[in-house]
């Protein structure tokens, strides 16, 4: 088993999969069980994750991603959504806003890192029609959809991009 560094090391966007290679419904319940482990806002876990696993959705995903090919041949998607009511119930409308997207993004990361450490991969799409993947997802009126996450079992190995400096990124003061 990776260590945490490791499976940092090793998440890279996976944008070609194994079609003939499902993911085992064991190891997507444990990649879900780590995403509803993340830190929220109150621990109020303001998010919903909607699974889909029907070839047909993840077409109109796809399209509605701007014909972003690799969501349609990903044996899964899920689909992270920020629910504001929740959230903005104890903090008003900053928690509806931003703290209920933080969960949902908090939530997404994790499931990414957990897809690594189940030996899959994955890719973080952002990119989107919000109005239409809600349709596609039949998202409850309220949720707001925040990310994609294709998974499932890599068919290429991308090469690490490059990275910005640490002195690029951090202040210390």
């Amino acid at each position: 088993m990776w260590d945490f560094f490791e499976t940092i090391r090793h998440r890279h966007s996976i944008r070609q999969y194994q079609t003939d290679m499902p993911v085992e419904e064991e190891k997507l319940h444990a990649i879900l069980e780590t995403a509803c482990s993340a830190p929220s806002a109150g621990d109020l876990q303001a998010y919903r994750i909607t699974v889909v696993r029907d070839a047909g959705l993840r077409q109109a995903l796809s399209q509605a991603a701007s014909q972003q090919t690799f969501i349609a041949d990903a044996p899964v998607c899920l689909v992270f959504s920020a629910e504001g009511d929740r959230s903005a119930g104890k903090y008003g409308e900053r928690g509806r806003e931003l703290y209920a997207v933080q969960d949902a993004t908090i939530a997404a990361a994790y499931a990414q890192l957990a897809v690594v450490a189940a030996g899959m991969g994955s890719t973080w799409v952002g990119f989107f029609d919000e109005a239409e993947v809600s349709r596609i997802a039949q998202l409850d009126s309220g949720l707001r959809p925040i990310a994609l996450l294709c998974i499932g079992y890599p068919a290429e190995l991308p090469d690490a991009t490059p990275r910005r400096r640490l002195d690029e990124i951090v202040t210390r003061l």
